[in-house]
């Protein structure tokens, strides 16, 4: 007959021993921005994002890398880049996803056949290697509300903050037809919810990768998962 101290102890040993798994499954992805440490980054990052919003393609052309790349199949060069983006149009996407890039702070990379460059988002160069990228996003905000369904007024089922989920639909349409919210729709433990697709990520979106050279800093990608 054990006693009441040895079942205690059996009791707390089991416990762990099941919560364990669930706990190695949490993972999370805080954000960083290593770009803070050169003075001089921050300096071009805010020439950048102003030039962004004046649209000022002068700029942006000015600060590309002759090589630059704009996707993964290999495609690079000023002019690929100039007809990729529509940057002579006035409504080029890349003054719309130029600057949450940035804004969420960056990270170095270092690839084999390349140098080392700081990329923004810092998602993609501080992703888990062991979970792939394709089937996972990353809660970009503290306090993200999971919502029951896709809708503002849905009960809200959880709250996440920097977690790592798997993503089952990143685009879902709110169920208010007249309603521009978009939605991702997750999978949790308890089942699947709903966030706001401004505040998740995939490590695989658009990435825009740099390189400090003695002329000062130089666009060397904005593509997939940096080119």
């Amino acid at each position: 007959m054990l006693s009441f101290a040895a079942r205690l102890l059996l009791t707390i040993l089991v416990v762990a021993a099941f919560a364990q798994p669930l706990r190695s499954q949490e993972r999370k992805l805080e954000p960083v921005d290593e770009g803070t440490r050169d003075l001089s980054w921050a300096h071009f990052k805010n020439r950048l994002l102003d030039a962004v919003m004046k649209r000022d393609r002068k700029f942006v052309l000015g600060i590309l890398d002759r090589n630059v790349r704009i996707g993964v199949d290999g495609v690079r060069g000023v002019d690929e880049f100039r007809k990729q983006w529509h940057l002579d149009a006035d409504d080029s996407p890349l003054w719309r996803d130029l600057p949450p890039a940035l804004f969420l702070g960056a990270a170095y990379m270092k690839r084999e056949d390349r140098a080392r460059e700081l990329c923004a988002p810092y998602l993609l160069a501080r992703w888990p290697r062991n979970m792939d990228p394709h089937a996972y996003g990353a809660i970009i905000s503290k306090d993200a509300l999971v919502k029951a369904a896709p809708s503002l007024v849905s009960p809200t089922i959880a709250t996440l903050s920097y977690d790592i989920v798997p993503v089952a639909d990143w685009e879902v349409a709110d169920q208010a037809s007249d309603y521009p919210q978009k939605w991702t729709r997750i999978k949790l433990k308890s089942g699947e919810g709903y966030v706001p697709e401004e505040q998740i990520r995939s490590p695989i979106e658009q990435v825009a990768c740099f390189v400090r050279t003695e002329n000062g800093w130089r666009m060397t990608a904005f593509a997939p998962a940096g080119g």
